[in-house]
């Protein structure tokens, strides 16, 4: 049966962009990213999307997610298409007599954007405010919390792989036994391609694992998440098999104390780009300003990478509520690289740091097995 009314946590997100549709004179939303359709429906069907108006949310999706359609969005209009997407989302929206109609621009092909102006003549599509975006930026304590559950799985899932980690093993199994033991813990998936990265291939930020091999004295960077109900974590660790060479023990030490610096500057009101320069000049301040190559950090949540960017290219204020990755670095072509990364929650007096493994220089050191 049809739910009269959508649960409350929806109903008041639904409330909020209705209210920013009608400043901004639109008639509909149509919402394909799925984390966006998530966030105001809980519809979790792929290759689908929705339709917002203000009475109503059609949910477009396909025959595959019908016990899902049933089962999380009973209180929404559900029109399931036999073939493409886009000739469906063309009757609903022909369907719902709208005529100014915004679409995320960002999120949508230029074909499909191309298609969807053809087919609706008569209609004018605009580009969507952002507002889902910025409603996403803070995150209520039920958001938190599936925030901090994936954390701990892709802690627990790290601390069980460093103990597997045997001389001669590749990228590629590090990273499938880090994922395997995620999965084990209740993920349902990584947050995003797990980077393994040893020796040389750790000064590339989004190495792709390979056949690199763990040898005495590698350097491993590990970038990984966890998802759990649909939210993600973050973490990066860098550590030496046996000892440190004595470059990067200075490297490792600029890096550590650069982001518990940035850390210490983050607050509510503090602007983006200044907690960015507070890691960054301590790292041009050792000599490594020019290989500190990508921003601080981004926001986290149902996206792995979503807004806000904490970087020296935006001024927009830290509000509380966000949850923010920082992970400054330096990499070294030819030779290696250093990352560090926490998820960290934005309060009104400061910030606290949700990631608990050890970074302390002494514990980045590791014994492995031949």
């Amino acid at each position: 049966m049809r739910q009269k009314n959508p649960p409350r946590q929806f109903q008041d997100r639904l409330d909020q962009v209705r209210r920013d549709m009608r400043e901004k004179s639109i008639q509909a939303l149509l919402i394909a990213h799925p984390a966006d359709y998530f966030y105001l429906t809980g519809f979790t069907g792929e290759d689908s999307a929705i339709l917002v108006t203000p009475r109503s949310v059609v949910v477009v999706t396909d025959g595959r997610f019908e016990g899902a359609a049933q089962k999380e969005v009973g209180w929404t209009s559900v029109r399931f298409r036999k073939g493409e997407l886009t000739p469906e989302l063309i009757a609903a929206v022909q369907s719902s007599r709208c005529t100014r109609v915004a679409i995320q621009p960002t999120k949508m092909s230029v074909a499909t954007r191309e298609a969807l102006r053809k087919g609706l003549k008569g209609v004018r599509l605009v580009d969507a405010p952002p507002t889902l975006s910025q409603m996403r930026e803070c995150k209520n304590a039920s958001e938190l919390k599936k925030i901090d559950i994936a954390i701990r799985v892709a802690e627990s899932a790290y601390r069980a792989m460093l103990k597997t980690i045997r001389i001669g093993q590749t990228e590629l199994e590090l990273a499938a036994r880090l994922e395997y033991e995620m999965k084990r813990r209740g993920s349902t998936e990584p947050a995003f391609g797990s980077i393994v990265a040893i020796d040389a291939n750790a000064a590339l930020p989004h190495a792709v694992p390979g056949q690199g091999r763990v040898k005495k004295g590698s350097l491993i960077l590990f970038d990984w998440g966890a998802t759990l109900d649909g939210y993600r974590s973050d973490l990066t660790r860098t550590v030496f098999v046996g000892s440190i060479p004595t470059k990067f023990k200075a490297i490792y030490e600029a890096v550590l104390t650069s982001q518990k610096k940035a850390i210490a500057a983050i607050c509510a009101g503090v602007r983006m780009c200044d907690v960015d320069a507070v890691a960054r000049q301590h790292i041009t301040d050792c000599g490594f300003g020019d290989r500190f190559t990508h921003g601080l950090g981004h926001g986290l949540g149902l996206d792995v990478h979503e807004s806000p960017s904490l970087s020296w290219r935006s001024d927009q204020k830290l509000r509380a509520g966000m949850v923010v990755t920082v992970e400054p670095g330096i990499y070294l072509p030819g030779l290696g690289g250093v990352r560090i990364e926490d998820d960290v929650r934005v309060t009104s007096k400061g910030c606290q740091v949700m990631s608990h493994l050890s970074k302390s220089l002494a514990t980045s050191v590791i014994d492995v097995a031949r």
